[in-house]
């Protein structure tokens, strides 16, 4: 089966399928064809096995089997980054700039720009890539209108984005998709997503949902901080939940699926390679607890920025092993699995606390099955507040758009326990927990 359009089924056909599957992922047939909300979506198909190949197959890979045929006839433009990588670790961008099949003609870059030179808040100016002579579009900050300008000029017809995710709703990637959409229906241009693992699992989302009121870079949208989604499940919801809010009316919208991967899958069960999607985030563990830790960005303790285990690593000047010795009481107490705190020192070489050594802790993931990242941020930041006096928030509050909501700083200054502030945030869970179902694909 290849992925071109002369295979698909009818909308309704599916629409029905994934009624009576829930939840789980489409295979074969019904997978290479329109899903219930309208949005084309190329399903895993079956394949020749290849013992050379990792377990999982990407988005890309899948596409360039079929020969890119879904691109056939498209000029192109690519939103991506260092992680739109083969197996083999090329990038995406050489091969199909070889490959005389495919018709590229313009690149996209996101924060920390196309071949990853940027710091956090960064990106590359516009420039021309020396390895392919391609131009290299600087999108980063860049929306709405603005940002449908930019894809106007390229000459493009159709937008493609390839970008590792890590699943946390505050990482800046999964808004670059959302606004390349939103900007492709403004400017009247196809948009196709190829799809990669979430490296922490789909599993259960997790986390306070967005409040509109905290909508800024690092959080468009309302959805779980912890979504538990793949990229290209979260464009098909983006796609009927919010772009048509924004731009009017739905995408253009095809996703490329991948083949392997299940929703219990952690990165290293892939078998592909794993590239720092951005600076401080150089392995799976980052990510693994990064969807809490990031909570710290919102205070003024180190988040390990500046250290060979940023997110791992917290602390500030004048902290010392009371922190963690309460940090791993608490988690007796209430029952946080899966993760112990050991009292740390570090120097950070940039960031807050630069060339100082500071106290703080270390998190060990000891059952990654069992942790939960955005309760240990919560009983984390709680626990720092009650040790160290020194404890303050950004004067911006900038926790509150991390979180999505004012409640989780007022209830933690207020004494609020750990389970009163992650209850508070229940009903909202739920109901995205219910949106999400519509658009999981994967077992």
């Amino acid at each position: 089966m290849t992925l071109s359009r002369r295979n698909l089924l009818t909308a309704t056909a599916v629409t029905s399928m994934v009624g009576a599957m829930g939840a789980t992922a489409m295979t074969g047939e019904a997978a290479a064809a329109y899903g219930a909300t309208g949005t084309r979506t190329t399903g895993t198909g079956s394949g020749e096995a290849r013992t050379a190949r990792p377990r999982v197959r990407t988005g890309f890979d899948r596409l360039a089997d079929d020969g890119y045929a879904l691109l056939s006839g498209r000029r192109i433009g690519i939103v991506t980054n260092p992680t739109g990588v083969t197996p083999d670790v090329r990038h995406i961008v050489d091969v199909m700039h070889a490959d005389e099949r495919v018709d590229l003609a313009a690149v996209f870059g996101p924060e920390h720009g196309f071949r990853g030179t940027a710091q956090a808040g960064g990106s590359e100016a516009g420039y021309e890539d020396p390895a392919t002579g391609l131009p290299v579009h600087d999108t980063y900050g860049k929306s709405g209108r603005a940002l449908a300008d930019i894809f106007a000029r390229s000459g493009v017809d159709t937008v493609v984005f390839d970008i590792q995710d890590v699943g946390a709703r505050f990482y800046t990637y999964i808004w670059t998709l959302y606004d390349c959409m939103v900007a492709s229906v403004l400017a009247d241009k196809r948009f196709v997503v190829l799809d990669r693992p979430n490296p922490v699992t789909g599993r259960a989302a997790t986390g306070p949902v967005l409040d509109r009121t905290q909508a800024s870079g690092v959080g468009r949208e309302p959805i779980a901080l912890a979504h538990g989604m793949t990229v290209a499940e979260l464009a098909a919801l983006f796609n009927t939940e919010f772009v048509p809010r924004a731009a009017g009316r739905p995408a253009d919208l095809e996703t490329v699926l991948m083949k392997g991967w299940r929703r219990s899958d952690f990165f290293d069960a892939t078998g592909l390679p794993w590239v720092p999607p951005s600076p401080n985030m150089p392995t799976p563990d980052t990510a693994l607890v990064y969807a809490g830790t990031c909570l710290f960005e919102g205070t003024n303790l180190s988040e390990g920025r500046g250290t060979t285990r940023p997110f791992e690593l917290l602390g500030a000047d004048g902290i010392d092993r009371r922190w963690s010795a309460a940090a791993n009481a608490l988690a007796t107490d209430i029952g946080l699995p899966g993760v112990r705190f050991r009292e740390a020192y570090f120097a950070p070489t940039f960031s807050k606390f630069q060339g100082k050594t500071i106290g703080g802790v270390q998190l060990h993931v000891h059952d990654r099955g069992a942790f939960d990242p955005v309760r240990t941020g919560i009983a984390l930041l709680s626990t720092a507040k009650q040790t160290w006096s020194g404890f303050a928030w950004r004067p911006d509050h900038w926790i509150d758009k991390l979180t999505g909501t004012p409640r989780v700083r007022t209830m933690i200054d207020a004494g609020a326990g750990v389970d009163e502030v992650v209850a508070a945030w229940q009903d909202g869970l739920a109901d995205f927990r219910r949106t999400r179902r519509e658009y999981m694909r994967y077992r």
